[in-house]
């Protein structure tokens, strides 16, 4: 299979579609914002936290270049054109994409590192399904989403020393 398929869709309409998935991913990251903002200058400095954390201000950066690839990833796959294993993809990747909103809910809104950390592994593995969907469907979507299953690692461990230690 190769990495990029030709398309079914006319120019037009894969224009709308990436663009409609790309505003999805960042309604997302805007939609976590709501809860993690306040709550990362409220309640997060008071937790114990490890030393190895990234700075806060460098998770908006990753998490929007995330959402960008998730988007693009999805579009790529969209892209390929209806097939059964393409909706499965799809329906993967929106359930991450719930998954991925319900974690700023649960860790920073209900400011539950446990609830946090049991999402967050509901979270790894719908990546993980999502990306070996991706990959029998529309490789490059697979590989352009590694960074996100590997951010997402991390921030599993972050969760889970923020819960032990707190």
């Amino acid at each position: 299979m190769a990495l990029l398929t030709a398309s079914p869709h006319p120019p037009g309409r894969q224009a709308l579609a990436l663009l409609l998935l790309v505003l999805l991913c960042l309604a997302v990251g805007w939609l976590g914002s709501l809860v993690t903002t306040p709550a990362v200058i409220e309640w997060y400095p008071t937790l114990t936290l490890p030393s190895w954390r990234p700075p806060n201000g460098a998770f908006p950066i990753v998490w929007t270049l995330l959402y960008l690839l998730m988007a693009l990833g999805a579009w790529l796959v969209w892209r390929a054109g209806p097939t059964p294993r393409g909706r499965a993809a799809l329906l993967l990747f929106a359930l991450q994409l719930a998954a991925n909103l319900a974690w700023s809910y649960l860790f920073f809104g209900l400011r539950s590192p446990l609830a946090g950390l049991v999402d967050i592994a509901l979270l790894l593995a719908l990546i993980a399904m999502m990306l070996a969907a991706f990959w029998r469907t529309q490789r490059l979507a697979a590989l352009i989403n590694l960074p996100y299953l590997a951010w997402v690692g991390f921030a599993a461990l972050l969760n889970a020393w923020i819960y032990v230690e707190n």
